[in-house]
């Protein structure tokens, strides 16, 4: 660590020396699946404990509405979990914006519940990775700017969403208004490789269910009175799916509705996410999507509702993301880190906090693997590694090195 200051030890050391395993392990323990409220608002307890330990107004913050369609066609409203957030310093020269999620993709009755030591340095469980590590790497670094002489320079607001897993729908708007003025934002998920490698561009999601109202007869005495909603939803998939290509990703996941066979059906609902590379990418895909919701409409008479849309916009790398990739990149070389970054195919808050302008390097958590699966594991040297990485990127924004 030649390369740093003074000051940038100090911080660097205090933010390596927090009990963060003690924290994934005591967090991660308890199951905070996104649907799970009781578990949730069981960590967001914890949580809000742990990050009371720095200044600033700090608040559980509950969601905005959010609904969903069920197979039979009818709007239902989904309850999330409530939301952590935290100001601190909003008139400092610096503002900057941290992101986390609470939630994982682990519901209250999975398989996978339990922790345990693969060996002595990794550590396999349910949101150690995905982001519990993150959310302790976070803390730790903060605590180490706090201890700093240069924290009147930073300013700084904090989310911890409950429901980012299952698209940050409840949280979307929080996190929106906590990234304007911005000069930057880290979020904590895991790194994109187990070796440090950091998710650049991603590409945007957009989730949508296809309801298709058609008419009811009898198959064999007047099905020409009918109107075959399932046909319809399943000529509406393959129209989409042949619109795919290497800037769009698009994927039928389900079709709900039928029922006896000799009944023409009435009711259908498509389920489809689509990933554009860019932005023009979602503007043709919306396109490509409304015009055949017409066409499928006018040839087979029959209604079709659009739920839903693109609630994560594409995340292009852009020359102010680069320049923050360049200064973590930097940090992590004074430091003995290798940083690089690649492209990913996944999406997170990072979309949505680009998409306000605001740079972002959002896979600033811990190394790991094997993510939504019964194999998660963390690599627990990385608490350590990544927490400092933090906390010298914070103070190089801050000037540190000036």
């Amino acid at each position: 660590m030649g390369g740093l200051s003074q000051i940038e030890r100090a911080a660097v050391d205090r933010a390596g020396a927090e009990p963060m395993l003690a924290q994934v392990e005591a967090w991660s323990a308890i199951n905070s699946g996104t649907a799970n409220l009781d578990g949730l608002a069981r960590v967001a307890g914890l949580l809000a404990d742990a990050f009371a330990a720095l200044p600033g107004a700090l608040e559980q913050r509950d969601p905005a509405p959010v609904d969903t369609i069920e197979p039979d066609g009818r709007r239902r409203e989904v309850a999330h979990g409530r939301n952590l957030h935290l100001v601190v310093r909003p008139d400092a020269p610096l503002q900057l914006l941290l992101t986390g999620h609470m939630d994982t993709v682990y519901g209250r009755d999975h398989p996978f519940q339990a922790l345990r030591w693969l060996d002595e340095r990794t550590l396999n469980g349910p949101g150690v990775a995905d982001m519990k590590g993150g959310l302790a790497v976070m803390l730790a670094a903060l605590k180490g700017i706090e201890a700093s002489p240069l924290a009147d320079r930073i300013g700084y607001e904090v989310v911890v969403n409950s429901d980012e897993e299952t698209g940050s729908a409840g949280s979307a708007a929080l996190i929106a208004a906590a990234a304007r003025g911005k000069r930057a934002a880290l979020t904590y998920e895991p790194a994109a490789l187990p070796d440090g490698t950091l998710a650049g561009a991603r590409p945007g999601s957009g989730n949508f269910s296809f309801i298709v109202t058609g008419r009811a007869a009898h198959a064999g005495r007047n099905p020409e009175d009918g109107r075959n909603a399932l046909v319809a939803a399943a000529d509406l998939a393959l129209r989409l799916d042949r619109a795919k290509g290497t800037r769009l990703s698009v994927n039928a996941a389900r079709i709900d509705g039928g029922g006896p066979n000799n009944v023409v059906p009435d009711h259908a609902v498509l389920r489809l996410n689509c990933r554009p590379a860019t932005l023009e990418d979602q503007q043709r895909a919306q396109s490509l999507i409304d015009a055949a919701v017409a066409s499928v409409a006018g040839e087979h008479e029959v209604a079709i509702h659009i739920h839903g849309g693109f609630g994560r916009p594409p995340k292009p790398l852009t020359p102010a993301a680069e320049a923050l990739f360049g200064l973590v990149r930097d940090a992590g070389a004074d430091l003995g880190q290798a940083i690089a970054w690649q492209p990913s195919g996944g999406v997170c808050d990072g979309n949505n906090i680009a998409a306000c302008g605001v740079p972002v390097v959002d896979t600033m958590g811990v190394r790991g693997g094997k993510i939504h699966s019964g194999e998660e594991y963390l690599i627990v040297d990385s608490l350590g590694e990544r927490a400092a990485l933090s906390a010298l990127t914070i103070l190089r924004l801050a000037g540190s090195g000036e």
